[in-house]
């Protein structure tokens, strides 16, 4: 090998590896990204999907990261519009409660004013005997407190950063395992290897970032340095889907006499999601799902607050995962300190980046500051671009989504309602170019269940790596909280016959 053949190589697909491809290519970057798994398959897909300032975390007095986060919402909001909304969270209140209600209200006053609330509406109170979000709660209590944060698909917002970094020019590798990373002549050689192929390569650069999630430690003792220490913990969190508890598009925001908290959200029109759990995980993050204990927790959480009782038997779906935090000795799993860690190792010359913690709504600031660390190591090149960015699809106004849905209704006018609304948030101004000829439904191909058909499901395998059944269901949409396991079977079998993809 003559020279590197890329500037960055990164490890992880998840949010912040992603994130970090984004903005390096976009500043002039050679860069190349592997994912030994799906886009998002690990942390970033089992989030509570908030795009979120972290309202409890003023208590733990992460000042910095809350207020970075509150000035991230509308940032993130503007990128992608079609996957990221306003959402108002219910906060309600009894006397002798958890917390009183003083430092509520003084920490709402600078949830409001801390971050450059912008669109967002301002915190409000309730009278819950009156306000339509009073019913689906037990009669006790009386007053609330409302305010604003947002919501996002938070595996959609994984694999369009990725799409944007391939589309920009870096090279993207889904299914990619890193076997070694070793320095050699002042650059990296990284090998790796194709899960479908088997086959392996050589692929060299300048700088390593390993931004591997739960993984982290475990590529740098196995793939980079074997002597390396601990540096994060884990902690699990679990949520569950249950049959719609309640009308209306707000949320809830339920305090614990633990002192932790839950939310709960309306999810893909017909349900609700609860969560989440904090506990200390110890094992492989690829084998985590919900255990029993957490289940009953979640259960009996919310059913302090709602009138009518949650249980397991009305659980649809439930999901969990790993985060990685870095491990500041805090006592119990829901103190430690959500802000990310990053951390420049140079020994023996090529410069390796550590990415430790983090959360989705700072992902792009995060992205920002790795840069800073890579230009003072390998130099600079280009400047901050991303705040003013568009995401592939958002290229419409934060206000416009029912005008994206009445165009798109427009010049597919076969569509059901709710087939145009699921397809507008998913894909934005893409969708059209998903639907493409259509006239009819049957130009949309194979019926696999719910409105998915065989074009958006090509579409997803050619231009967004989806390659499993459970890529496309679980997420790139969430259609296989709709579809029955036949119908699931049948998809498999479709996307197996599938004989090559393209995601140029």
């Amino acid at each position: 090998m003559n020279g590197p053949e890329f500037d960055i190589f990164v490890i992880g697909g998840g949010i912040n590896g992603c994130g970090i491809a984004r903005d390096a290519i976009g500043r002039g970057y050679k860069v190349a990204l592997a994912e030994m798994n799906d886009f998002g398959a690990g942390t970033s897909s089992g989030s509570t999907k908030l795009i979120h300032g972290g309202l409890r975390y003023l208590e733990y007095y992460e000042f910095r990261l809350v207020r970075e986060a509150l000035m991230e919402r509308e940032v993130l909001w503007a990128m992608a519009p079609h996957i990221i909304w306003p959402l108002r969270f219910v906060l309600p209140f009894q006397k002798g409660g958890v917390r009183p209600a003083w430092l509520i209200r003084l920490g709402l006053f600078l949830y409001d004013h801390l971050g450059g609330r912008k669109l967002l509406p301002p915190t409000r109170s309730l009278d819950m005997r009156r306000d339509p979000a009073g019913p689906p709660l037990k009669p006790l209590f009386t007053k609330a407190f409302e305010y604003s944060d947002g919501w996002v698909d938070d595996a959609r917002l994984v694999v369009l950063n990725a799409r944007d970094a391939a589309d920009k020019g870096a090279l993207i590798l889904a299914r990619t395992k890193v076997v070694s990373a070793r320095r050699r002549d002042g650059f990296w050689s990284i090998e790796v290897e194709d899960h479908a192929s088997g086959t392996r390569r050589e692929i060299s650069a300048r700088m390593l970032v390993n931004a591997a999630g739960p993984w982290v430690d475990h590529v740098l003792s196995g793939a980079v340095d074997a002597n390396a220490r601990r540096n994060v913990r884990l902690v699990q969190g679990s949520h569950i889907v249950v049959k719609k508890k309640f009308e209306g598009p707000r949320a809830y925001f339920f305090q614990n006499p633990d002192n932790r908290i839950i939310f709960a959200i309306p999810y893909e029109q017909d349900f609700t999601l609860i969560g989440t759990t904090d506990r200390d995980f110890e094992g492989d993050p690829k084998d985590v799902k919900i255990s029993q204990g957490e289940i009953d927790y979640l259960c009996s959480a919310a059913s302090e607050y709602f009138s009518e009782p949650v249980t397991a038997q009305d659980i649809v779906w439930s999901y969990s995962a790993v985060r990685s935090l870095y491990d500041d000795g805090a006592s119990k799993a829901q103190e430690a300190t959500r802000d990310y860690v990053l951390k420049v190792n140079e020994a023996n010359g090529a410069p390796l980046l550590n990415v430790f913690g983090g959360k989705l709504t700072t992902y792009r600031r995060l992205a920002e500051h790795a840069l800073e660390k890579i230009g003072e190591k390998i130099g600079t090149k280009g400047s901050p671009w991303t705040a003013k960015s568009r995401l592939p699809g958002g290229d419409f106004p934060v206000l416009g989504y029912e005008e994206q849905v009445r165009a798109l209704s427009a010049v597919y006018p076969f569509l059901t309602d709710a087939h145009t609304r699921r397809l507008v948030r998913a894909y934005g101004t893409a969708a059209a170019s998903l639907l493409g000829d259509a006239r009819s439904e049957r130009d949309l191909g194979r019926h696999f269940g719910s409105d998915l058909y065989a074009r958006e499901v090509d579409w997803l395998m050619m231009r967004e790596w989806a390659y499993r059944a459970e890529d496309i269901l679980w997420r790139r949409t969430k259609q296989g909280l709709r579809l029955s396991q036949e119908e699931t079977n049948l998809l498999e079998e479709y996307m197996a016959a599938v004989p090559a993809r393209s995601v140029g």
